[in-house]
């Protein structure tokens, strides 16, 4: 996976960490971390996707309701919100590649209330992956990649191969908490017993 941590630390830059990467390099970057995701969730069953973690630091500033701004995620939870940023960005850097400048967002998250089993979590795990790849090849041979924008203020200015990138960063981000999802989960299931 790309060291997203060193980007983070300051100890290279966002652009650096992308400059050389190939379309091909985002589908094996694509396979590896859903796959990745899928590993940490190879043991879970249906008990452990609705299962409600400890999660101190819950803070979702982007909640659709102030109910829901500070919940820790359930596993479907995180599953769900992980998917759909990853989609936005490899729907929004297809559009870049083609030439079409940023217009804004590109999202559509099902609801997280409704994936409430383990096949279903490996089911949107499969469709993200899936839909992501496909967006590849919405790609022109020679894409546009000199055209760039700044999704926030204080980002780099990305281009395709970026912003794509932008949405592995974001699931690299939830890596650790699908884990701690599953670790909880499975340590109450065993004081359970």
């Amino acid at each position: 996976m790309l060291d997203f941590q060193a980007v983070s630390d300051g100890k290279t830059m966002f652009e650096e960490l992308v400059k050389d990467l190939t379309k091909e390099d985002l589908r094996a970057l694509t396979n590896e971390m859903v796959d990745t995701m899928l590993g940490l969730i190879a043991d879970a069953g249906d008990e452990d996707v609705l299962f409600t973690p400890r999660d101190a630091g819950a803070d979702d500033p982007y909640a659709t309701n102030d109910a829901e701004r500070n919940i820790s995620w359930t596993l479907g939870h995180v599953i769900v919100h992980t998917t759909a940023s990853a989609e936005e960005s490899a729907f929004l850097a297809a559009e870049m590649a083609r030439g079409v400048e940023n217009h804004g967002r590109s999202r559509s998250e099902i609801p997280w209330e409704t994936v409430t089993t383990i096949a279903e979590c490996r089911e949107r795990l499969e469709e993200s992956r899936r839909m992501r790849l496909a967006s590849l090849d919405l790609w022109p041979n020679h894409p546009y990649l000199d055209l760039t924008y700044k999704p926030w203020p204080t980002a780099p200015d990305l281009n395709a191969v970026g912003r794509f990138v932008l949405g592995l960063w974001h699931d690299s981000d939830h890596v650790g908490q699908i884990a701690e999802c599953v670790r909880q989960a499975r340590e109450k299931v065993i004081s359970d017993w």
